[in-house]
């Protein structure tokens, strides 16, 4: 179901994409990318072999795990919904945009990035999977620290473009 989610949300992305580029769209950040794809391919496998290897029955309190997964989506779609056609799984900036500060985006800079750090402590725990949970919570951590970096950096062209003052 994750993975299915995963791929919507990718053909969206694309759909966005082409449309920023047409209108200029310049990527910052292409490096890390494909670090975050593995990182997210990665998680979803290791937390399918560890819930394998743990074997067929749930663990106690598997669906608090669940229930967390499940509340924080709304905040996903919200999140999706505010940025409209200027959301994306890449860091793309639209000469001229201006910077969304509608719905989730009022209250928190990055509210989808919250939504992914709960799925990825929170998913693995559902099955059982304790190591995939905390080595991908660090992991995942790490790269959202560069991502944000990046992100907060990209959004700074918007509100400062060259030659502008």
């Amino acid at each position: 179901m994750i993975s299915l989610q995963r791929l919507l949300e990718l053909r969206i992305s694309r759909r966005n994409e082409a449309r920023a580029r047409e209108r200029g769209a310049v990527e910052r950040g292409a490096g890390h990318y494909r670090f975050m794809v593995a990182l997210h391919t990665l998680w979803l496998v290791s937390t399918l072999l560890e819930g394998s290897l743990r074997g067929p029955e749930f663990p106690a309190l598997w669906y608090v795990p669940l229930a967390l997964f499940v509340l924080v989506q709304p905040l996903r779609y919200w999140s999706i919904y505010s940025l409209g056609e200027s959301w994306n799984v890449r860091v793309l900036v639209v000469p001229g945009a201006r910077r969304v500060r509608r719905g989730p985006y009022r209250y928190l800079d990055h509210p989808n990035y919250l939504v992914v750090a709960v799925e990825v402590l929170v998913f693995p725990l559902i099955f059982g999977a304790w190591v995939t949970a905390l080595l991908f919570t660090v992991l995942n951590a790490a790269f959202m620290y560069v991502r944000v970096r990046q992100e907060n950096r990209a959004l700074s062209e918007l509100a400062n473009p060259r030659g502008s003052g």
